[in-house]
């Protein structure tokens, strides 16, 4: 890989997947694939796999067979491209909620939380048709009971950055590199970046 990273520095290249974790419009896929760029490696939604594999939609699948069903095609395409070299994995909001979702990216690669509070997260996906779990009268208050389930869960991860109101996908990228290059710092055995 070539290139210059901020500031005149040597352009990262990325040794590990890369999973993003969060909830819905936290901009996992959007920032995902600002990310990839960055890193010049691949991006996949694993949503979308899940999709071409099963050739429904995801609420199809939802309404047909049920979030248990989904949850077990989830687990299998997430064990699947954890096994594809570096790259950006972006996930859908309770692919981490599993215990053994979770240890595959612990031992595979790292974990990034985009993290953000209930309004912004409102206000990104309130007019957004195809999610099952927001197909509801009340949508805030699901938001608000995922935030409250998920948050202590979403907060294993390995990284953290946070997406606030009217942030540029690209500054996103930035603050996530700046974690994970904090992140090896503190843990060098911990290979994210080859030299």
């Amino acid at each position: 890989m070539t290139g210059t990273g901020q500031k005149g520095e040597p352009k990262p290249r990325l040794h590990v997947p890369l999973v993003l974790i969060g909830l819905m419009g936290a901009g996992k896929t959007s920032v995902g694939r600002r990310l990839a760029q960055m890193l010049d490696v691949g991006f996949v939604d694993s949503d979308a796999e899940i999709v071409t594999a099963a050739n429904m939609t995801i609420p199809e699948i939802f309404e047909q067979f049920g979030e248990g069903y989904f949850r077990e095609g989830e687990q299998r395409v997430l064990g699947r491209l954890l096994t594809e070299g570096p790259r950006v994995v972006a996930t859908g909001g309770g692919a981490f909620m599993s215990p053994d979702n979770r240890k595959a990216i612990a031992g595979a690669g790292l974990s990034v939380w985009l993290r953000a509070d209930t309004d912004t997260l409102f206000e990104r996906v309130r007019n957004k048709p195809g999610r099952p779990l927001l197909d509801v009268d009340d949508p805030k208050a699901v938001l608000d009971r995922l935030q409250a389930e998920r948050g202590p869960v979403y907060a294993l991860a390995d990284v953290i950055v946070d997406s606030s109101p009217g942030i540029a996908h690209s500054d996103m990228a930035q603050a996530i590199i700046a974690g994970l290059r904090d992140h090896q710092a503190r843990h060098p055995e911990r290979r994210i970046f080859a030299v």
